[in-house]
This record gives C-alpha cells, sequence and structure tokens, in this order.
C-alpha cells in the first residue's frame, strides 16, 4: 500500500471546513469618493493567493466600532482631517495605546498637508506611511497595499512563533509534572489541544522495547476527539481501518506523513522506545502548526522515555521492597501474604486519614520494611516455640531498633520512611511502647498506621502457633487498646470501614 492510499483512507474520515481568506483593509475616510476609488483600485487584487476585503468607516467612532469588532484587520487607510481636523491622529492614537493593536499597519492619507505636518505625524505616532492624495495613484496605492500586507503577514508570524513558542514551553512543562505513563498520555494531548488552538482528533500510541503492560507491546497513551473511549489495549482497539493503518504504517517504515489535514508522526528515542502521534484536523493545517507539532512531539517522545524509565525504576524498587519483606516473614517461618496485605491495609488507613497523595504512595512503598530489624535477630529465638526468656526477649525487642539503624542514612523518601516505621512501630499511643517510649503524635504517623495495620493482619490470619481471631474478638481488642497501644483516630477510622480491611485480607489470601 503506497503513502497515497494512505492519506485516501484517512480522507473519508474528515471533514473539510476550507474558508476563502481575504486580507482585511480599512478605509476610513469622510468623502465617499475616496472610498470608491480606493475600492475600485484594488478590487481585483491578490497577494499570496488571498483577495482583499475592504471595510469602510466615515468618521473615527465608526472605525473603532469597526475595530474593536474585527481582530485581524492588516491594513488600515485613515484620513487625518474628518469630523476634526485630527480625528485620524486621535484614532491612530487610540489604536496604538487603549486598542493595543501592535500588528494593524496604518497609513495616513491626508488632502490638507499643512493641517498634520509630515515630519511631526512620523515623528509623534505609531504610523507606517504618509501619503498626500493627490499622490496615490493607483499604482502607488497598490504599492502600499503590497507593502502593508508583506509587512502586517510578517508581524502576524512573528507574534504566532512567539506565542507557539510559550505554548510549546508550557505544555512541555506540563507534561513533565506527569508521574505515570497513562497520565502522561493524557497530559500530553490535552495540552496539544492548548499549543495547536484547533480542533482536531488526536490518538498517542507507543511501542515499548520490552512487553511490560500488554500481550501486544503497543499500548494507547491517550486519546481526544473521536479516538476518546477505546481503552489502552492497541491490538484489540476498534478504531477504523485506516487510521489502524497509517499507524501500523508509521511503525512500520519509521516514518512520519504528513497532509493537509493529518498528522502521523513517528518518533524513536535512544532506548529504542517508538511512539506514534496521529492528529486529524477538521480544517486544513498550515505549516506552522505542523511545525510546532512536530517539535511538541519530539518533546512528548523523549519525556515518555524518561518517565517510562522513573515508572520502571518506582515499580522495581516496590517489588524489591515486597522481596525484602517477604524474605523476612520467611525467615520467620510465615510464608504467607502478611507484607503485601499490611502496605494495602496502610495504603487504605492513610487515604481515609485524610494524608495527600504523596505521602500515602511512600508510606504503601515503605510499610513492607517495617519488621527489617528481625534479619539481625538469631533464628533460635525467632524460632523459638514457646514462650521467650527475658534475655531472649531483651534480644528480641532490639529488632526495631536495629531496623531503623538500618535505613536511617538514606535520603530516599521511601528508605527514610522505612526507618521511622521500622523503629517506631512498636511504640504504643499511651508511651508504655519500645524502643523510645514516644506518646501520642510524637510517634511518626507512618508508624502509627503501620502498628494497627500489622496488629489488625496478625490477629485476622492463620499461623503456625495459632487460628485466626473472629471478626468480633479482633474489634473488641481494637476498642480496649484505642488510646492505649492505637491513636484513636486510626481505630474509629478502622472499625468505621471494618468490611474494606478484611475485603483485603480475603483478596490477598495466605499460601502456605
Amino acid at each position: 500500500m503506497s503513502d497515497n492510499d494512505l492519506f485516501e483512507f484517512a480522507e473519508d474520515t474528515i471533514t473539510e471546513q476550507k474558508e476563502t481568506q481575504y486580507w482585511k483593509i480599512l478605509v476610513v475616510d469622510d468623502d465617499n469618493f475616496i472610498h470608491q476609488v480606493t475600492g475600485l483600485v484594488l478590487n481585483d487584487l491578490e497577494i499570496e493567493g488571498r483577495k482583499l476585503q475592504l471595510l469602510n468607516a466615515y468618521s473615527g467612532s465608526e472605525a473603532k466600532a469597526i475595530l474593536q469588532q474585527e481582530q485581524d484587520i492588516a491594513l488600515a487607510f485613515v484620513d487625518v482631517v474628518m469630523e476634526t481636523d485630527h480625528a485620524g491622529l486621535d484614532l491612530v492614537h487610540w489604536i496604538r495605546t487603549e486598542l493595543q493593536n501592535k500588528s494593524i499597519r496604518l497609513i495616513l492619507r491626508t488632502g490638507q498637508a499643512g493641517t498634520a505636518p509630515e515630519e511631526q505625524v512620523i515623528r509623534d505616532y505609531d504610523i507606517n506611511d504618509y501619503k498626500e492624495k493627490t499622490e496615490l495613484t493607483a499604482r502607488k496605492l497598490a504599492t502600499c497595499v503590497f507593502s502593508g500586507i508583506r509587512s502586517y503577514r510578517d508581524i502576524v508570524t512573528i507574534e504566532k512563533s512567539l506565542n507557539g513558542f510559550q505554548r510549546l514551553v508550557s505544555a512541555s512543562t506540563n507534561i513533565l509534572k506527569t508521574h505515570s505513563i497513562i497520565e502522561f498520555g493524557s497530559a500530553s494531548l490535552i495540552q496539544l489541544f492548548d499549543l495547536l488552538e484547533i480542533e482536531c482528533s488526536s490518538l498517542y500510541v507507543a511501542h515499548t522495547s520490552t512487553d511490560k503492560y500488554t500481550d501486544d507491546d503497543k499500548i494507547i497513551l491517550g486519546a481526544t476527539g473521536n479516538y476518546v473511549g477505546y481503552g489502552h489495549n492497541y491490538s484489540s482497539i476498534n478504531i477504523s481501518d485506516k487510521s489502524k493503518a497509517l499507524i501500523d504504517s508509521a511503525f512500520a517504515n519509521k516514518k512520519t506523513y504528513i497532509d493537509e489535514n493529518i498528522y502521523v508522526g513517528y518518533y524513536q528515542t535512544a532506548d529504542l522506545t517508538e511512539s506514534v502521534l496521529l492528529a486529524q484536523f477538521t480544517q486544513p493545517v498550515d505549516e506552522f502548526h505542523i511545525r510546532l507539532l512536530e517539535i511538541y512531539a519530539t518533546n512528548i517522545a523523549l519525556v515518555f522515555e524518561n518517565v517510562t524509565y522513573r515508572e520502571d525504576l518506582t515499580t522495581t524498587q516496590a517489588e524489591l521492597i515486597y522481596i525484602l519483606g517477604d524474605a523476612i516473614e520467611m525467615r520467620s517461618k510465615e510464608t504467607g501474604a502478611h507484607v503485601k496485605r499490611v502496605s494495602l491495609i496502610c495504603h487504605e488507613l492513610a487515604s481515609l486519614y485524610g494524608c495527600d497523595e504523596k505521602f500515602v504512595s511512600t508510606l504503601t512503598h515503605a510499610a513492607p520494611l517495617h519488621d527489617v530489624g528481625k534479619i539481625a535477630i538469631p533464628e533460635q529465638i525467632l524460632h523459638k516455640p514457646g514462650k521467650l526468656d527475658a534475655k531472649e526477649w531483651s534480644i528480641m525487642l532490639r529488632h526495631a531498633e536495629i531496623g531503623g539503624d538500618l535505613l536511617k542514612n538514606s535520603r530516599k523518601p521511601i528508605t527514610k520512611a522505612g526507618a521511622k516505621i521500622a523503629r517506631h512501630h512498636h511504640e504504643n499511643w499511651d508511651g508504655t511502647g519500645y524502643p523510645d517510649g514516644l506518646i501520642g503524635e510524637k510517634i511518626p504517623l507512618e508508624a502509627r498506621i503501620v502498628a494497627i495495620a500489622d496488629v489488625f493482619d496478625a490477629l485476622g490470619s492463620r499461623r503456625s502457633y495459632k487460628e485466626p481471631w473472629s471478626d468480633d474478638r479482633i474489634k473488641a481488642l481494637l476498642k480496649e487498646e484505642s488510646g492505649k497501644k492505637f491513636e484513636p483516630r486510626l481505630v474509629d477510622i478502622m472499625l468505621e470501614n471494618y468490611e474494606l480491611f478484611t475485603t483485603i485480607r480475603e483478596l490477598n489470601p495466605d499460601e502456605f
């Protein structure tokens, strides 16, 4: 299938809204004859394929009304003397200072040169030319229009470029704030709308170097317009064969396709992560918008690589912490899902407590480290079937302090939180806990949450030395220990949402 065939396919899904574009010229003069002559001279003129549209005002006040309504007037011929001897000059001043229109090209025309001396007018007013009506022959009038329109075109292009660059920087900055792959995909296309200021339907598809997300290694990161609602699995997406053919061709040929109504951009980063951005527009887009889109799409491809790398690191870190927590539990001859359940319970408790998203995430990942200090406890004490004697118990108590010391020198948020949890999850609300005898809110919140989650799960789970407690018995203990071992507010949250926490236990059973 050729590239042309692909674009013929795509055209069927796009409604073209081509409109004739004009260069707008405002003629401000109180002499109707001047309007007629100007119209006759300029009527058939075309500049860069665009005809002229003349707007007529017979006074300064009429001109102001038109200028406030029409924001894209390229050129204005302004008579100096109209309702007053300086009405034209007043209008020029108003356009530049009050209307703040710096783009429109202004040419003053006068039939009474002495009324407004040329040197003074050019010096004191922001105009582009000053002509006496008698010198504006048909040829010179056309020359003024060509010159003025081209000047206006260049100024608008510069302004558009500056505005586009500012939107580009803003859009790229916003997507850098995203923290997950899917969040990134949605943000990148939302910013695309703001960037182009043109209605379009878009689809952002990534092809990772590993098949991490789905059985097919292509994933839909985001969609807008007609593509919204298709989910993230590219292999099962139900879009038109034509759109899919364009995307597949871009991946297969490592090539970008551009047409007046469609953009299919292919991008590959250093780690071989590939992505394709398909954008279908309801109207033709110009070269400026295509260039802006190419720069933006290049940026989001690079950001996608970074977000993927960051998410891989976060996922790997979380998995390693779970593995470490499980290893410690296995050393204690407990091979269930206790570590995972405590982490999930902590997540819900912290959320219900009102903690922010960052705190909840950090706590969830750090919770599995709560018993890391047991790695230093001798096996004969960990595995003793009977009650520990005083010496053995004093050794066992040290696991909290040891765990805190193992982790305390890290500067990473998760490990720092883990150090607080490991050291203080055996502190009691009333100050009778260990190792530091902290009381109330002096106990880190992370440790207070893990303490109740750890006990709740341990009581409700089967162990080699005990059967699981009934829910009534667990509730009774929580009420009894409220204000003693546990923070009362956390007890209330757990009792009020008890079914939520038992569901976590049921969905993550022990496997012995």
